[in-house]
């Protein structure tokens, strides 16, 4: 895609160049590279520190030497997702972008505005030669999406900033002050699988078409979790004829919501069986009318060699999927309207003998955390399985008093007319971990608007990129002195 003709082009252009690398999490060797390239290109002091972080130092203009020494924070690393008719290869390929009136797209797959644009602005201030601003730190870090490695192993000793600001918040009006902390929940459970039943036949049942989203900033909006659906539709399926599970497979990602989930079961009587699942499907159409209007199940006979759960280990499977917790857990008693905790079960595969799970639980109160964490492990331990709970990371408490905060808030009116809205947010941004890493340093996020993380459907504005980039123009330029 030309980005020639829109503002800020060269924010855009550096958007480009960067989607063009495969960055998936856990996998961030080629953008690495790109990014140290980029900064020995500018001849500017460029870093990677032992878990591969990557830090880029540019003195501050003049006039500017004065000031504090800012951190522009962003992580490198984007979900890699894409729609099940999407012929996309994330190892090969770059991201395959498009305009859709005021806002860009991708082709059936994630776009990686989170964290790409904040990636992006920062290489714009590197690489402009007329932009003022106090002496800047760029700290690009890896593996934010699947456990915040890079947060957690940071060199600190790199960084001297007295100022953060992380550009990963995902709407424009707002300052994020506060996070959540979360914790990953797996799950592995082995059975004997047995024979199909003689005279028993197999269908195939697809669940497609949920919007899916971001499991922390979408978790209270209600939408179709795909895995808890088909245990819905399976058990409310084995309360009237005795159905076998073959095999189960949904979701993708720890920390997006499963927009689709397949299954395959063995049943005696086939035409009764699309009957009543079709039956669900109204119930479930008439519930979620207005959320999820593009809901789909699709139901077809299938041949298969595979064998299948045995009843036992049917019953307690489907008990303990359709009974997890899921969703949000609690709301936050002090702030209006914030999510305290959530649990998302986002990945489920049952096949040749193994049923394994993977979800995620935040909250922004580290008691509740454990108490939702607590509740997946205590339901699928109950069931025989074995649980495995990592990759803790705590919350950003929030800092009424910060000196940051009043200058953004005051700089924000000044420049729009009204006040920004000042929220801790329910997704699980670096800030937490990086407080604990950087003691004494202030900070802040922000962002322009976007739409869909972690899903196909993901989108940017472009006219809230070019709010945020004069925003962000505008609070470097006004940084208080040391």
């Amino acid at each position: 895609m030309d980005f020639k003709n829109i503002q800020p082009t060269a924010l855009w252009q550096h958007f480009a160049d960067l989607n063009a690398v495969p960055r998936p999490s856990k996998k961030e060797e080629r953008v690495i590279a790109f990014m140290k390239s980029f900064g020995e290109e500018l001849e500017l002091q460029t870093t990677i520190d032992g878990c591969g972080n990557v830090v880029i130092k540019k003195p501050a203009t003049a006039g500017m030497e004065d000031r504090q020494t800012v951190i522009l924070q962003s992580h490198l690393d984007m979900v890699h997702q894409k729609n099940a008719s999407t012929v996309f290869d994330f190892d090969l390929q770059g991201i395959e972008m498009y305009q859709d009136g005021d806002w860009i797209r991708a082709k059936g797959t994630t776009l990686g505005a989170d964290n790409g644009i904040g990636v992006a602005a920062i290489m714009a201030l590197l690489s402009s030669t007329t932009i003022p601003h106090p002496s800047l730190e760029a700290f690009f870090t890896i593996d934010e999406e699947t456990g915040m490695t890079g947060a957690k192993e940071m060199d600190s000793s790199l960084l001297s900033g007295t100022i953060l600001l992380n550009l990963d918040t995902e709407d424009d009006d707002e300052l994020s002050v506060g996070c959540a902390g979360g914790i990953d929940t797996n799950t592995h459970y082995s059975f004997k699988p047995v024979a199909i039943a003689p005279g028993y036949h197999t269908l195939a049942i697809k669940i497609e078409g949920l919007l899916g989203g971001h499991s922390g900033m979408d978790i209270d909006k209600g939408r179709g979790n795909a895995n808890k659906w088909m245990a819905r539709l399976l058990w409310e399926l084995s309360q009237d004829q005795h159905i076998q599970l073959v095999q189960f497979d949904g979701g993708s990602l720890r920390n997006a919501i499963p927009r689709e989930a397949t299954a395959i079961i063995a049943v005696g009587h086939v035409d009764q069986s699309i009957e009543q699942l079709e039956k669900m499907e109204e119930v479930l159409k008439s519930e979620y009318h207005l959320i999820e209007p593009h809901f789909k199940l699709n139901v077809a006979p299938i041949q298969t060699t595979l064998s299948a759960v045995s009843d036992a280990d049917f019953k307690k499977i489907i008990a303990t999927l359709c009974g997890v917790i899921n969703g949000v857990y609690r709301m936050s008693p002090d702030i209006d309207g914030l999510v305290e905790a959530s649990s998302s079960l986002a990945r489920v595969v049952i096949d040749n003998g193994q049923f394994t799970t993977q979800s995620l639980q935040r909250s922004s109160v580290e008691s509740t955390k454990a108490e939702v964490s607590m509740s997946l492990r205590c339901a699928f331990e109950n069931m025989g399985a074995t649980v495995e709970q990592s990759g803790d990371y705590p919350g950003w408490k929030p800092n009424a008093k910060s000196p940051i905060l009043a200058h953004m808030r005051s700089l924000y009116k000044e420049l729009y007319g009204e006040e920004p809205k000042v929220k801790a947010c329910h997704a699980g941004l670096e800030c937490g971990l990086l407080s604990e890493k950087l003691p004494g340093v202030d900070m802040i996020s922000f962002g322009p608007n976007i739409r869909a993380a972690h899903s196909p459907d993901e989108c940017v504005q472009i006219s809230s990129v070019q709010k945020f980039w004069n925003y962000l123009l505008a609070s470097l330029s006004n940084i208080p002195k040391a």
